[in-house]
């Protein structure tokens, strides 16, 4: 059964994409826990993230070095925070988040609720530095 990623990832469901390759997508999450907070996704279906075979898992940390450097230049912050947790979809994915203090990548904190409008403004920021 597809993951709701995998659908954002084929374009059925809409999302707010930074950039993509032939193996990885990276777009916001859309419920943040701090403004710019980005997923890198493998576009290949794999439920836990450390079954990836080690040239995908090395792959998908280049590329996520790569969304980091675009957001730490697009979102004014001390550091680029990454966590896997992967219990919340069936999908590997990692997290991006920007940080000013550890509280910043806190996943029990509430959320942020940003509109469209809102995301589309941090997205476009964020892919303005992607190579």
């Amino acid at each position: 059964m597809a993951t709701i990623f995998s659908k954002i990832i084929k374009g059925e469901i809409p999302s707010f994409k930074i950039g993509e390759n032939d193996q990885f997508c990276a777009f916001l999450d859309v419920m943040p826990v701090a403004k710019g907070h980005t997923l890198i996704v493998p576009k290949k279906e794999i439920d836990y993230f450390f079954d990836m075979d080690s040239t995908l898992l090395a792959a998908s940390m280049s590329f996520s070095k790569e969304v980091a450097t675009a957001i730490r230049r697009a979102i004014p912050c001390k550091r680029i925070g990454i966590a896997i947790i992967g219990l919340e979809v069936p999908h590997a994915h990692i997290h991006l988040v920007p940080l000013n203090t550890v509280g910043d990548i806190n996943f029990d904190k509430p959320k942020m609720r940003m509109t469209e409008k809102e995301l589309e403004e941090i997205a476009s920021k964020i892919r303005a530095f992607m190579n």
